[in-house]
C-alpha cells in the first residue's frame, strides 16, 4: 500500500509540475502577444483575451504550485483545493470554447467593427488621426499592404497626401509585379488590404493558443484524476 502511495505521490508531483508549466507557457505567450508592437499601433482593445489569458496563466501556475505542495505533503485540504481549482478551470475552457465555436460570427463582425473604425481614422486630418496613420503606414511597408478593407480607396483624400518621404501605399519599382502591386490614380501601390493581414495574425496567433488550450485540457483531467486518487488513499490511511 504504502508502495502504491509513493507511486501515486510523485505521479501526482510530476503532472502538477507539467501543469504549472503549460501556466507557464500560457503567460509567457499571452505577454508576448500582449506586448507586440506592431498590432498595438492597430487596437489594443483587441487584446481583451489576452490580458484574461494572462490572468489565466497566473491563476494555473498558482494551482499547478499548490498541487506539488499537497502532493509531496501529502495534505488533503491542498489536494482538495487544488482539484476544486482545476474543476473550476476546466470548465471555464469547455464553457469558452462552446461559447466561442457558437458566437464566432458574431466575433468576426466585432473585428470588422473595429477595422471600419480605423478606417474612419485613415481619412481623418485631425493630429490624433495623423499620429495613427503614420504608425499605420510602418505597418503597411513592414507587410507591403494598403488600406484596412478596401485597400487604398480606404485613405480616401489623404492618399495623395505623402508622409514624409514616403507616398502613402507606394510600391516599391523592383517589387512592381501583378500579385503584389496594381495602378491605382496613377501609380503602383500595394493590391492586399491590412485587414487581411491582420486577421490572418490573430488566427495564427488563436491556433497557438488553441492548441495549448488543449494540450493543458488532458492534463488538466489526469490531475483531477491524480489528485483525488491520492486524496482518497490519504484518507484511507
Amino acid at each position: 500500500m504504502a508502495g502504491v502511495s509513493s507511486c501515486m505521490k510523485y505521479s501526482m508531483f510530476i503532472f502538477n509540475f507539467l501543469f504549472w508549466l503549460c501556466g507557464s507557457i500560457i503567460l509567457g505567450v499571452s505577454i508576448w502577444i500582449r506586448v507586440s508592437k506592431d498590432v498595438q499601433q492597430i487596437n489594443s482593445s483587441a487584446f481583451a483575451a489576452v490580458d484574461l489569458l494572462i490572468a489565466v496563466g497566473s491563476i494555473i501556475m498558482i494551482l499547478g504550485f499548490l498541487g506539488c505542495c499537497g502532493a509531496v505533503k501529502e495534505s488533503r485540504c491542498m489536494l482538495l483545493l487544488f482539484f476544486i481549482g482545476l474543476l473550476l478551470i476546466l470548465l471555464l475552457q469547455v464553457t469558452g470554447g462552446i461559447l466561442g465555436a457558437v458566437y464566432r460570427s458574431q466575433v468576426e463582425a466585432s473585428v470588422n467593427l473595429t477595422l471600419m473604425a480605423s478606417v474612419d481614422a485613415l481619412q481623418s486630418s485631425s493630429q490624433d488621426s495623423k499620429v495613427f496613420q503614420e504608425k499605420f503606414q510602418k505597418i503597411e511597408r513592414k507587410y507591403q499592404c494598403c488600406g484596412l478593407l478596401n485597400g487604398p480607396e480606404d485613405w480616401g483624400n489623404n492618399f495623395k497626401n505623402p508622409s514624409g518621404s514616403y507616398q502613402i501605399c507606394q510600391c516599391e519599382v523592383e517589387k512592381s509585379v501583378q500579385d503584389l502591386c496594381f495602378n491605382f490614380q496613377g501609380r503602383y501601390v500595394y493590391k492586399t488590404p491590412c485587414g487581411e493581414v491582420i486577421i490572418k495574425y490573430l488566427k495564427d496567433h488563436l491556433v497557438i493558443i488553441m492548441g495549448i488550450a488543449f494540450g493543458l485540457a488532458a492534463i488538466e483531467i489526469l490531475g483531477l484524476v491524480f489528485s483525488m486518487s491520492l486524496y482518497c488513499q490519504i484518507q484511507r490511511k
